[in-house]
């Protein structure tokens, strides 16, 4: 007999079946392949391949800047030729990349396969969010990002557990086997992609050249979405410094905060994403993650100076305050950055997009370094009242980008009536973009989303 509680578990854990399963499928073989990576590959570029710790920092830094610059062309080009097959092409370059580290003696060719593997990335979350978009209804693709975000922190689990024995092993096999799974795993997320409904390519209109820089709200919008998103390196990077370098807490704590991290994620996050539903929630939403967060970053301040066990109390209450605000931001964002992309430019819109968490990952080390082991206590409360700030100018920043969307599309609309009223030279009338060659009405160009009142 079925346990109805259990069923309601596994519901939140496990998206419905059809396109939403089938892309956390692809989302978990991917993740696995790359927590293995994650955890192994700075100790196997130094220690195998024999590059020194500063050059490798400097190669990373300089391939995902590229990565970060080719993510808006690869994303306009799922646009124009599906999104589908540009996603599976761009898994298959990112699996030849890594497959790639295997021969690589060095610098130059690391550099060459990093610039290759960051830009093959970096497009192919543009694609993918593009195919997300074209199967996934709108009120739906906020709920679907939280269970891929629980299923991405579970697959990176399970890789990181496989890495860890590579590194227990120590040998070159060991290392040269976790660039195989990593490899391997693309190729199977290639083939996952593949099982997805084709979604067609779409026209894009004239007038557009510029892109979606041309679009001031919407980079409005991203740039303070990477401000929030200096809460990516904090976990990985700067609490394990503060924890080091300024507290007495023993530094086994760096691992627990993390396991603690990536738990709550696969439990809460789809339950925390519930209620963003549009652009008004998703804005109520980052408001309420900048006033966490800011309280989580003064916690986390709290814990200098304190005996060894009340500074890890101190710690852990920081870090569950933490991981609160991260999920209500990342709930919020994820609405508010399809909310306001044209639906005719999705992939390109969402690479750019996108670039917030390899800027945030670029700069992040150095922003965070500077305040939390340079400033100390004003260093957290200058970086939690940052988050706030961003999270408070994104409400006025989001209704401006709305009321130039609904603007655009009327401004559209008119455009393409004048030219159906008058025929070009040769007497012919201008075919409406709206409408297809039987007259009837296609996809609007963008979705009419109502401006957020607060």
């Amino acid at each position: 007999m079925t346990n109805p509680a259990a069923s309601a578990q596994s519901s939140r854990l496990v998206p419905p079946a059809g396109p939403q399963r089938v892309l956390a499928l692809a989302q978990l073989t991917n993740s696995v392949g790359d927590g293995a990576y994650y955890v192994t590959s700075a100790l196997y570029f130094t220690h195998v391949v024999g590059l020194a710790p500063a050059r490798v920092g400097l190669g990373l830094t300089v391939a995902w800047a590229i990565g970060s610059l080719v993510g808006v062309p690869l994303g306009r080009l799922a646009d124009r030729r599906g999104p589908r097959g540009t996603a599976v092409l761009l898994a298959l370059a990112s699996g030849a990349a890594v497959a790639s580290f295997l021969v690589v003696r060095g610098f130059l060719p690391f550099v060459l396969a990093a610039c290759a593997y960051a830009s093959a990335q970096s497009g192919l979350g543009a694609a993918r969010q593009a195919l997300l978009a074209g199967l996934i209804p709108a009120g739906e693709r906020t709920g679907l990002l939280a269970h891929l975000q629980s299923t991405l922190n579970a697959g990176l689990a399970v890789g990181a557990g496989l890495g860890g024995l590579a590194l227990h092993a120590g040998t070159r096999d060991a290392y040269l086997g976790v660039f195989a799974l990593d490899a391997v795993s693309f190729l199977l997320c290639a083939g996952v992609l593949l099982r997805l409904p084709s979604v067609p390519r779409v026209t894009v209109r004239h007038g557009h050249g510029a892109g979606v820089l041309r679009n001031r709200p919407y980079v409005l919008v991203t740039f303070l979405n990477t401000v929030l998103l200096l809460r990516m390196p904090l976990l990985s990077l700067g609490i394990p410094l503060w924890i080091t370098e300024r507290t007495q807490a023993p530094a086994w704590l760096v691992s627990a905060l993390f396991v603690l991290n990536t738990g709550a994620v696969m439990v809460f996050q789809v339950r925390m994403a519930r209620g963003v539903t549009g652009l008004a929630s998703a804005t109520r939403a980052i408001r309420r993650s900048g006033l966490v967060m800011l309280v989580s970053c003064a916690v986390f301040a709290l814990s200098a100076g304190a005996s060894p066990w009340v500074a890890a109390g101190v710690l852990v209450a920081g870090a569950v305050l933490q991981v609160v605000a991260e999920m209500q931001q990342s709930a919020g964002s994820w609405q508010v950055g399809f909310d306001l992309a044209p639906a005719d430019r999705m992939g390109e819109y969402q690479g750019f997009f996108g670039t917030g968490v390899t800027v945030a990952r670029t700069a992040g080390p150095l922003v965070l370094t500077a305040l939390l082991v340079g400033w100390g206590t004003p260093g957290w409360l200058l970086l939690g009242g940052l988050m706030l700030g961003a999270s408070y100018g994104m409400g006025p920043a989001v209704r401006w980008a709305a009321t130039r969307e609904v603007t655009a599309h009327r401004r559209d609309r008119d455009r393409d009536q004048d030219r159906n009223r008058n025929p070009d030279r040769d007497g012919n009338r201008t075919q409406d973009p709206d409408r297809d060659r039987d007259g009837n009405q296609t996809q609007d160009r963008v979705k009419r989303q109502p401006v957020p009142a607060n």
